[in-house]
């Protein structure tokens, strides 16, 4: 279950957020779908590096992770919150089936309803080595 925003601080928020559907994503059996419905506002539209991804290109998405995902953290170093609306940056550390371990830094604007499910996000993203991303010290 999804936690409102306004009930603990930002950069909590992100990380609960993210780590509890990306763990429900991969360890749970539940249909992608209904698995959005509570993290996700039916007319979500999620602007990753400028391509726009709406509730069905999201939906999709899910499989590849579900099967490809082995591990993952995210490290929230910043976020700062107004009303609904945030603005973070945080880095994903996962190991991949076939690619093996890796960092993405993520830069993201986003708009959730008042009861914590995902509206709007717009993210700018890198892949950054082990030395950049902290993951190896």
């Amino acid at each position: 279950m999804v936690i409102p925003l306004h009930t603990q601080p930002p950069r909590q928020f992100i990380a609960d957020f993210f780590t509890t559907f990306t763990e429900a994503v991969v360890h749970g059996s539940e249909d992608p779908s209904d698995l959005m419905s509570r993290f996700y506002t039916r007319d979500v539209v999620q602007v990753a590096d400028g391509i726009p991804l709406d509730w069905d290109r999201l939906v999709a998405h899910l499989g590849p992770v579900r099967k490809n995902l082995r591990e993952f953290r995210f490290e929230v170093d910043e976020a700062l919150a107004d009303g609904c609306r945030i603005a973070t940056r945080f880095t994903i550390h996962a190991r991949m089936r076939k690619a093996g371990p890796v960092s993405t830094r993520v830069h993201m604007f986003a708009e959730f309803t008042p009861d914590g499910l995902l509206r709007r996000a717009e993210q700018l993203t890198r892949s950054v080595t082990p030395a950049e991303s902290g993951a190896g010290e």
